[in-house]
């Protein structure tokens, strides 16, 4: 497959997924109002991928787990997933970001519809985004040290069986079915920012794509350029959503690179750029795709065939901790 054609595979996946976690969400709101409304309306089982959006949840099964502690019985499925994302940015870069993410997915489709209005995406300053950018590495680092340093493994048991994490799931749906004035005026102001600029909030503020950049420094795969064939037009650093300056470096290994094949497929020469395995082996588009899907849904299987996917709740308790 050229490389020209892996960005319409990229948007499907992206689009895909999209759709797949709108579904779920769907899903889960329909298992908790028969809960709530006892029973009166269609019962669904509760779809146990929903707690992909649960990734402080799958911090803490993660460190509970490097304690001692054993995988989260509560929320297994976000420590599954939450390993499997870290696997895809240790092995595709974070790839995650770009081809799986739905806030990603969204963030991109506004800045791209920016650029068709006014022909271009605005930039800070250099200063101004270098230190924006430390913001979100100042979260992650918030989070790493409070949930897997700070907390002693008997904490962490504790927070993990409490009646507050056993329904952070219904908390975080019940954000989104009643955002407050505060909430709501937060998530438009982000969105009309990603409308002038690109992906801020996975640029400056999100902990989970900071995570995922510095895992992705071991990864062996990086975008390489092949300076005798280069003719140095400047295509590669202008279509990249993370303004790495692609053109000047004889390969890309930056946490703000997101393996989303742009630069490649945006080269002018063919052969100048590819993505590559250990500096040697070219990797085609087609085979990258396959192994990002791969390799995210394989983490997955592992987790239901090892019987760490369905959470210990059962139905009953979680009408209980509702009716609460």
């Amino acid at each position: 497959m050229p490389a020209r054609y892996v960005q319409p595979l990229r948007i499907l996946i992206q689009f895909c997924f999209l759709v797949f976690m709108l579904w779920l969400g769907f899903r889960f709101y329909q298992f908790v109002s028969y809960l709530r409304f006892d029973g009166t309306t269609t019962h669904v089982a509760r779809p146990d991928g929903i707690e992909g959006f649960l990734p402080i949840s799958g911090l803490l099964g993660l460190a509970g787990w490097l304690k001692g502690l054993g995988i989260n019985p509560v929320h297994p499925a976000a420590v599954v997933i939450f390993l499997a994302v870290l696997a895809v940015s240790l092995l595709l870069r974070r790839s995650f970001c770009s081809w799986i993410c739905p806030v990603a997915t969204i963030s991109e489709c506004s800045w791209k519809a920016g650029f068709k209005v006014v022909k271009r995406n605005y930039r800070l300053p250099r200063w101004p985004d270098v230190i924006l950018r430390g913001l979100k590495y100042l979260l992650m680092a918030f989070f790493i040290y409070t949930v897997a340093i700070g907390m002693s493994a008997g904490a962490l048991r504790d927070f993990i069986v409490s009646d507050y994490h056993k329904v952070a799931d219904v908390r975080l749906l019940d954000f989104f079915l009643h955002l407050s004035p505060t909430a709501l005026g937060i998530i438009i102001f982000l969105v009309a920012v990603s409308v002038v600029l690109r992906n801020p909030f996975c640029r400056y503020l999100c902990p989970y794509g900071a995570l995922l950049g510095l895992t992705a420094l071991l990864s062996p795969v990086r975008v390489t350029r092949d300076s005798d064939r280069c003719v140095s037009c400047g295509a590669c650093s202008q279509v990249c959503p993370t303004y790495i300056d692609v053109m000047h470096k004889r390969s890309v290994n930056s946490p703000e690179c997101i393996g989303c094949w742009r630069c490649v497929s945006h080269c002018r020469v063919d052969g100048a750029l590819s993505m590559r395995a250990a500096g040697r082996f070219v990797i085609p588009g087609v085979l990258f795709a396959l192994m990002v899907v791969l390799i995210f849904w394989g983490g997955t299987l592992v987790g239901r065939f090892t019987g760490h996917w369905h959470t210990a709740l059962d139905a009953a308790e979680y009408g209980r901790l509702l009716s609460r």
